[in-house]
């Protein structure tokens, strides 16, 4: 996929709300829009090096991923989405849309329509571990925060996508 130097990119920043760790160096990239109908999501995160994909929904709780970053592609469907936990916006996200959610970023279903599906990757593949709001999970899960490195692309745009002009 080439970079569309027209694609709508939103940023989305929360401080820590003493349950969800958020991430202190990357904001979450919302990209509107940018997956047509008529393209494979799938193909377009393997050509990237984002895998370990499955498709779903999104978890109706607060939560999140300590040791890695994800990227979710709304593929059908609408949906609001709560990131950054308790105090965190609500987003509205259709098919088409793209996030890319840092290591350490809540993130949770509020409402969902038709049919909301999206498929999640990670970068190289990586495991991921699933963190709820259990204080005692901190101390190790704030290292692995720290721990998770820069991918070495984009998800949508490879090696020369925006996602390195907002995460440096």
């Amino acid at each position: 996929m080439v970079p569309n130097p027209n694609v709508q990119i939103e940023t989305i920043s929360c401080d820590s709300d003493d349950s969800i760790p958020n991430n202190p160096k990357y904001a979450v990239l919302l990209y509107k829009n940018v997956i047509k109908q008529e393209e494979s999501p799938l193909d377009i995160l393997n050509k990237n090096n984002w895998s370990n994909a499955w498709r779903s929904g999104i978890f109706p709780v607060h939560h999140y991923h300590s040791n890695t970053h994800e990227v979710l592609i709304v593929v059908s469907g609408n949906a609001i989405v709560q990131l950054g936990g308790e105090f965190g916006p609500h987003v509205d996200i259709q098919q088409g849309d793209v996030i890319i959610i840092p290591a350490g970023y809540g993130h949770k279903r509020v409402h969902s329509y038709h049919n909301f599906a999206v498929i999640g990757a990670y970068p190289n593949g990586q495991d991921y571990d699933f963190c709820t709001r259990n204080p005692d999970e901190w101390p190790q899960n704030i290292e692995n925060i720290k721990n998770a490195s820069l991918p070495d692309t984009d998800p949508i745009y490879g090696t020369d996508g925006p996602l390195f002009k907002y995460w440096h």
